[in-house]
């Protein structure tokens, strides 16, 4: 396949005709038999000709090798455009650069620059000596060592970094600016293209009366993401990235008109 970076991907891509560029993220399953079931899910998935999608990396590359492995098949094999997860909680710089120079022996050119969650156990994060204090650091280092070479992502943060927020749920103006202006950063550095991080408005309301009924529940996300897609469309955004939790979307797709099966 021809490969090429998401950005290169998405900027091609005629959106003034209404086309819509659809993406998914896929995490690593903790079993074995899971990850055959992702390949054959993936399979199915895209032949919905989605643009790329991304591949997560476990706290502390606890997952490191399963997501190169995943992220290799997907490029090479099941020929989709890929982005790789690399985060910096507990990840010395030598590990990092031991995983972008896999990646870039395979083929794959994009990553997606993250701090990472506080390992299991802790509250927040904290920098360990030899390793990135921020996504910052990451993109400034992957753009310094491979130039041009890396199609080069990082999050955003609609209602502003976790860290960001108060007690009270929301972001003062000030922290809200603060996070804005750190993400300016990101792109200073040699960011290519920004992935929002889950947003969506207060759901405990509806959740409640119905949190012991498993089926309620799938049914009711179902619908809050179907709705979701709609309004983001409506308000003349053409691109969607689906965080999928290793499960087929076709539903979210043919409610918004993105396939026709």
């Amino acid at each position: 396949m021809l490969k090429m970076k998401v950005i290169e991907k998405i900027q091609s891509s005629p959106q003034d005709q209404g086309k819509v560029v659809f993406s998914f993220e896929f995490f690593p399953p903790k079993i074995e038999d899971g990850v055959e079931n992702l390949f054959e899910r993936m399979d199915r998935m895209v032949a919905h000709n989605l643009s790329f999608c991304d591949i997560t990396w476990g706290t502390g590359g606890s997952t490191v090798d399963l997501t190169l492995y995943i992220a290799n098949k997907v490029q090479n094999i099941i020929c989709v455009e890929t982005m790789m997860h690399l985060t910096c909680t507990n990840m010395s710089v030598e590990k990092l650069d031991h995983a972008l120079e896999i990646i870039k022996s395979n083929g794959i050119q994009n990553v997606i620059a993250l701090r990472g969650d506080p390992p299991h156990g802790q509250d927040k994060f904290v920098h360990v000596e030899g390793s990135f204090a921020c996504a910052l650091d990451l993109v400034k280092h992957i753009r310094a060592k491979y130039g041009d070479y890396s199609g080069i992502a990082v999050a955003g943060y609609p209602e502003a970094h976790l860290d960001a927020i108060g007690d009270n749920g929301v972001a003062t103006p000030e922290a809200y600016q603060n996070d804005l202006a750190y993400l300016k950063r990101k792109v200073d550095a040699g960011t290519d293209l920004i992935v929002t991080q889950l947003f969506y408005d207060e759901i405990t309301a509806a959740l409640e009366p119905i949190k012991d009924n498993d089926e309620a529940v799938k049914a009711y996300g179902i619908h809050l993401g179907t709705e979701m897609c709609r309004k983001i469309l409506a308000n003349g955004i053409k691109t969607l990235h689906l965080y999928t939790l290793n499960m087929e979307q076709d539903h979210i797709l043919k409610a918004n008109g993105m396939v026709n099966c």
